[in-house]
């Protein structure tokens, strides 16, 4: 699957979801398998060395969704879901790539580095203005979250300067808090959100987010347990059947204290019944390609499509 398998010639008019990043918090390829190879050789990080990652979906940056909304009087409004480690690789490989103009509004699933450490390079994608002097980017996050990415970036946290503090250009960004709460909804640029609250390790809770009207989407990048609120509200035998579940996939086999692993993955997947699901989260044990024709064949034994996505794939949608 190329990165522009469903692009296509894109229509104006439509809506778009934009994979920024499908990978886990390290990134693929993996490090120690460039510096330290095993004999034989990792295949999967082995060909970042041989093809560009344009063309190597095993190529993968933290993950990150860009949501290309068009409103109903055809505006075009960007909104961003995390923004990692590697951030600003994503926006020079994609954001030309795929004309995005702008960031409008971001979204933060949790306060992890693989979801914040971006954050610092917002302003490369802002106006410039060496005095600050620019509208500011509507940030969304959990109180949890803002209290982690005050102490992290204290100079982006802060209302107003300290008394004989120098101006220095940094990220703009409006900070608004959201609950842990999917009875409470908020919209960004336009777009309703409803937050989809799951386990992240047993002692830590995380975001994930549930949108569109006619298209119904969920997105959850960081989850080893669902509660029973959130399975329920994107659940097919619940409130809803879902268009397009994007769920969290880290290892290929076993389980993990944090994410869902293939095994859970594809549990989840059968319980929930989505039209359709697409895969992120993955480490280097996946193949793109031998690992999508196994879902192929799964997705046909049990009615759902599945497939892993890949960095630069740009899915229409019509929110």
């Amino acid at each position: 699957m190329a990165a522009v398998a469903e692009n296509g010639n894109a229509d104006p008019r439509k809506s778009a979801l934009i994979f920024l990043g499908t990978g886990c918090s390290s990134a693929v390829p993996n490090a120690l398998c460039l510096i330290q190879p095993s004999d034989p050789p990792c295949p999967v990080c082995s060909q970042s060395l041989i093809l560009p990652p344009e063309k190597n979906p095993n190529y993968r940056c933290n993950t990150s969704l860009l949501i290309d909304y068009c409103a109903s009087d055809g505006k075009h409004k960007y909104i961003l879901i995390d923004v990692g480690k590697t951030f600003r690789e994503q926006v020079l490989r994609w954001f030309p790539f795929h004309k995005i103009p702008q960031v409008d509004s971001i979204i933060l699933t949790h306060e992890h580095a693989d979801a914040v450490l971006g954050l610092d390079d917002i302003r490369a994608v802002q106006p410039f203005s060496p005095t600050n002097d620019i509208d500011p980017t509507p940030i969304y996050l959990s109180q949890h979250s803002m209290e982690s990415v005050a102490v992290k970036f204290p100079y982006l946290a802060q209302k107003k300067l300290k008394v004989g503090q120098e101006i220095r250009r940094v990220a703009q960004l409006d900070w608004k808090i959201i609950e842990n709460d999917n009875t409470k909804p908020f919209v960004a640029s336009g777009l309703r959100f409803v937050p989809l609250p799951v386990m992240h390790g047993e002692d830590y809770v995380c975001l994930g987010f549930f949108f569109g009207e006619r298209y119904k989407v969920a997105y959850l990048s960081d989850i080893s347990r669902f509660l029973p609120p959130t399975e329920t509200f994107i659940s097919k035998d619940g409130d809803q059947q879902l268009d397009l579940l994007i769920l969290d996939t880290l290892y290929k086999n076993g389980s993990h204290n944090t994410h869902f692993c293939f095994p859970q993955t594809l549990d989840a997947v059968k319980r929930i019944c989505p039209k359709r699901a697409l895969l992120i989260g993955m480490t280097h044990e996946f193949d793109h390609h031998k690992d999508n024709e196994f879902l192929k064949d799964w997705s046909e034994r049990e009615g759902i499509p599945v497939q892993l996505a890949q960095d630069g794939l740009r899915v229409p949608v019509d929110l």
